[in-house]
């Protein structure tokens, strides 16, 4: 598969697209200007972190080919989530060996796995599913799998901005309200009430994003769902289940929407409580408070060949056969000793293979072509916070690094993931400084959302995010290019 670059449009309705579309973000308070007009206020901070990105003169193109991979891709990894929460409470029965589980559950609190447990959410699973895609020369490769993705917001505003500022050239992937679509459709799909309050709880950790998430609750108050953004501190408890105050009245919450990750529930007020309600059936919580199905060392689990026949049971053979292909090999940094005839599945060094993780503190500078990186229980575990590249470090930092993670296995296991580099892409954006078109090459994540709807999985959208060929992570910064995704008319 190939990525296509920007379209070639005039250079004028280039900058008269980029200069609408900002516009339009920030009118929406989705974005931060530093050239305000003399005596107006600044406006908001963006939502995708804390600085400005680049915009585009026009979405970022794929071809129809790799459109059509990544609609079908979102029912594999659907299919994904089923299994590995199966062979989860398979391992905990004696039907899978037991590490299985004990894997996904180390550094737990007792209380969240004791929940995550439960049969109230035992056949429950997160309803966005957001997977990061690095194409590169031999098709794409999954760098993680987000089931609290941030972007919905940025993503869904954007495809409005472009449709909004654009004629029918190359429309965007989802359209101008495929995004919002998916979501209330997922979220509607959740309630047995005909009119659900839903509430999205945004916690201190996410603030940055809560302008993203005001975004959606306006839009989908407009689409009909009644929608309310919340603090963790205004949701408010009795024992018929969780109010929140609405118009000078306190209204029952029948769906909230957990914008806060797990390992922070001890810095979210009022956890507990929203918990206990979910567990009674007085509300309905979603992503479900299920941390095993969080977890990067899924992507280790999958691979393992102790596990393979475990996997063909749950898993149609076209889902294994793309999921390996998608999922980088990956190993869970464990101190565990090996016999000496043992060695790590699949792991070597100058083809040599290894058994003890600290052997690949000796590696070359080309040998060291991996990413460490938290397993998902932990505050360094998303954006790019905790990411560690072998091959761009030190070997003394590298070996440091090495023992870290091994260190730091008992409350927060990490990963070795092979590193893989994406392909190189063109897209333009404009520099509202120079005031001129920017033709930038680099490379770029593409980052899916698929909506949940029952067992039917859609896809709404895709947002891309392109950083310059001299950086070493692509991720929301302000020196990458955002834009939603359009299928290129040119066939490769």
């Amino acid at each position: 598969m190939s990525i296509g670059t920007t379209s070639p449009s005039l250079e004028s309705e280039g900058i008269a697209t980029a200069i609408a579309v900002r516009e339009h973000l920030i009118q929406e308070g989705l974005f931060y200007s530093n050239q305000s007009p003399e005596g107006t206020a600044q406006a908001t901070l963006p939502s995708f972190g804390n600085d400005t990105w680049r915009v585009a003169t026009a979405p970022f193109l794929i071809s129809k080919e790799e459109h059509s991979f990544i609609e079908a891709l979102g029912p594999h990894l659907f299919s994904f989530y089923q299994a590995a929460n199966r062979l989860y409470f398979e391992s905990l029965r004696g039907q899978v060996p037991a590490w299985y589980a004990a894997y996904l559950d180390q550094g737990k609190p007792a209380a969240l796995l004791e929940t995550a447990r439960m049969n109230r959410f035992k056949q429950r699973f997160p309803g966005i599913i957001r997977p990061d895609l690095i194409p590169g020369e031999d098709g794409m490769i999954a760098s993680e799998l987000d089931a609290v993705p941030g972007g919905i917001g940025l993503n869904a505003a954007l495809a409005e901005a472009y449709t909004t500022h654009l004629e029918n050239e190359n429309p965007v992937i989802g359209l101008r309200d495929g995004m919002l679509e998916g979501l209330e459709r997922m979220i509607r799909a959740n309630s047995d009430q005909e009119e659900p309050l839903l509430v999205i709880v945004v916690s201190e950790e996410s603030k940055s994003y809560r302008p993203e998430m005001a975004w959606l609750a306006k839009r989908l108050i407009a689409r009909g769902l009644r929608t309310v953004i919340a603090e963790p501190k205004e949701i408010l408890f009795s024992e018929e289940g969780l109010l929140i105050d609405l118009d000078g009245q306190r209204e029952t919450i029948h769906i909230l929407y957990r914008f806060f990750e797990l390992f922070d529930l001890k810095n979210v007020p009022k956890s507990e409580l929203i918990l206990y309600a979910a567990k009674k059936k007085k509300v309905v919580l979603t992503p479900p408070p299920k941390p095993a199905l969080e977890e990067k060392s899924l992507f280790a689990l999958f691979h393992h060949p102790a596990l393979k026949s475990h996997w063909q049971r749950h898993l149609k053979q076209e889902t294994i056969v793309v999921l390996e292909k998608l999922f980088p090999q990956t190993w869970i940094i464990d101190p565990s000793p090996l016999p000496p005839h043992a060695v790590i599945p699949g792991l070597t060094m100058s083809g040599v293979p290894v058994s003890d993780f600290r052997q690949l503190g000796s590696a070359s500078q080309k040998g060291r072509q991996y990413v460490i990186k938290p397993s998902g229980f932990s505050e360094l575990a998303w954006g790019a916070r905790g990411v560690s590249m072998g091959h761009d470090l030190s070997e003394e930092d590298w070996r440091e690094v090495i023992d870290q993670a091994l260190d730091r296995f008992p409350s927060t296991p990490y990963i070795l993931q092979k590193f893989h580099k994406g392909k190189k892409v063109s897209i333009s954006y404009y520099d509202f400084e120079k005031e001129r078109i920017v033709d930038m090459k680099g490379r770029v994540r593409l980052s899916p959302y698929y909506f949940v709807e029952g067992e039917k999985v859609h896809l709404g959208g895709i947002l891309a995010t392109v950083c310059g060929l001299e950086k070493k992570l692509i991720h929301g910064m302000v020196d990458a290019v955002m834009a939603p995704c359009a299928i290129s008319d040119h066939p490769l």
